[in-house]
């Protein structure tokens, strides 16, 4: 009894479990909500990192093929050799009041799908360059690799090489333009290529990232 003499009425009890009831429906759809704000931020987050990771390698790349050697320096020796999950090149090693040295780098896409790269050590002695080339190709280089890039499915590469007929030529012998990248040696009076296309295809993504860059730009 109250002062005035009249009872009190409380909530019954499917009241308070309506209440409970509307509550617990609030609070599993703001979960729900924040669960998928969680989750598509984690999904952006990993496409940033990749987009990221790619840019750095392109960019990494960019700069080796500027610095590319060129074909008096090398005497007509080999200095790119290009096909899939694969590149080796010669590039030059330009240092403030050094004189430029020769430096062999290697690109590989490992079996656990890692976009690695490892340079060797510069020299001026093209009989070590050699050494240097061989032990890059056949993948016993001891010199430690910087990974790039995980998740990478394949990695293709073209090659632009000139002729009469420049254009955007595959398998054309006597032709100009783009050509699966084979291997590509400039001896023997082969035109040496211009350009390289890369194809990075990362897994789970069906479109690849493609740059071109110029091969001895510098």
């Amino acid at each position: 009894m109250t002062a005035h003499g009249k009872k009190t009425r409380g909530f019954t009890l499917i009241e308070l479990l309506l209440a409970i009831f509307i509550l617990a429906m609030m609070a599993v759809l703001g979960w729900r909500g924040l669960d998928s704000i969680v989750r598509s931020r984690g999904t952006l987050t990993a496409e940033m990192d990749q987009t990221r990771g790619l840019q750095l390698a392109f960019a990494q790349m960019q700069s080796d093929c500027a610095h590319m050697a060129n074909n008096t320096l090398l005497r007509s020796r080999a200095f790119l050799q290009a096909e899939d999950n694969r590149i080796t090149l010669v590039r030059m090693v330009l240092a403030e009041n050094q004189p430029t040295r020769l430096q062999v780098v290697s690109y590989r896409v490992n079996a656990d799908g890692v976009l690695t790269r490892r340079e060797s050590a510069a020299t001026r002695e093209l009989a070590q360059l050699d050494n240097l080339w061989q032990a890059a190709l056949s993948d016993v280089d001891t010199n430690t690799s910087v990974a790039l890039q995980a998740n990478v499915q394949n990695m293709v590469m073209r090659l632009w090489v000139p002729g009469p007929n420049a254009g955007p030529v595959q398998n054309a012998a006597n032709a100009g333009g783009w050509r699966q990248a084979a291997g590509v040696s400039t001896a023997g009076g082969v035109p040496a290529p211009t350009g390289l296309e890369v194809s990075l295809s990362l897994q789970g993504q069906q479109i690849p990232m493609v740059k071109a860059f110029l091969l001895g730009a510098l």
